[in-house]
């Protein structure tokens, strides 16, 4: 979709800045169009009615994106929240792992770094399903602690420990690849009203009675400027681990930096 498309091959700033081009620039564009086609709306004839309008249009605006991004901001806070668990339970079982004997702990934690960093390569693609390494990597990872055989109680409830970490992982990247595949932003009805009430505040404030130019161009490129900086958070919010805001791996890199740490 053309959202995912601009968040992962654009970086962040150069699609804000390209953003407040397009919007801002192209409403003093066409103010400069509607102030020689419609000289009489430089007067402040009408300027009482546009206020009103504007204020009704601009708190309706405000409220619906800040509700918006609220919404979507909390979707990528519970995502991080899970990311930070599937880190810690990854951390738990390396270190749980010098409970085994060598082998085992050996086998255990070179089945773990397989893991962690396939999952890691996969992290970004995410919103096209699941990788095959990271499938193979996981089962294989399984499989090790299948042919673990405990030598004592205490070995017995650090098996029982690690496999239940072991299904939270599972758990969290199942979540996570769904997550990525159907947190894609708002619908297209959703951006519809969000593309709708955008141009209803920059034509108020295009249409707006003002006598001298040298006024008017920078007001309505400073609401422009808003209304890009608004549509460029929507943009990044969209997708949860794509962009200059998403959720990052850096739990799962934890895991690989703690992991080479024991192996080195």
């Amino acid at each position: 979709m053309v959202s995912a498309w601009l968040v992962s091959h654009i970086p962040a700033g150069l699609l804000l800045v390209l953003l407040i081009v397009v919007i801002a620039g192209g409403a003093v564009a066409l103010q400069v169009l509607v102030r020689r086609r419609f000289p009489v709306l430089r007067r402040e004839d009408h300027n009482d009615v546009t206020k009103f309008t504007y204020g009704v249009i601009g708190f309706v605006y405000a409220f619906f994106i800040g509700f918006v991004v609220s919404a979507m901001w909390s979707q990528i806070g519970a995502a991080d929240g899970k990311a930070r668990a599937e880190g810690s339970a990854a951390v738990q079982m390396a270190r749980d792992a010098s409970v085994f004997a060598p082998a085992d702990a050996d086998r255990i934690r070179a089945s773990l770094l397989t893991y962690e960093q396939a999952a890691i390569d996969e992290w970004s693609n995410a919103i096209h399903g699941s990788s095959a390494a990271a499938d193979s990597a996981l089962a294989d990872l399984y499989s090790t602690y299948r042919q673990i055989r405990p030598a004592d109680d205490v070995q017995k409830s650090v098996l029982t420990t690690s496999v239940v970490n072991l299904d939270k992982i599972s758990q969290a990247r199942t979540e996570r690849i769904v997550q990525a595949r159907t947190d894609t932003g708002p619908p297209w009805p959703l951006w519809a009203v969000i593309f709708l009430t955008s141009a209803m505040v920059l034509g108020t404030v295009i249409i707006y009675g003002v006598e001298h130019p040298m006024m008017h161009y920078p007001m309505v490129a400073i609401v422009g400027t808003l209304v890009a900086t608004n549509l460029f958070l929507v943009l990044q919010l969209s997708h949860p681990f794509l962009g200059g805001i998403a959720v990052s791996p850096e739990p799962l890199r934890e895991v690989v930096a703690v992991l080479s740490g024991e192996r080195g």
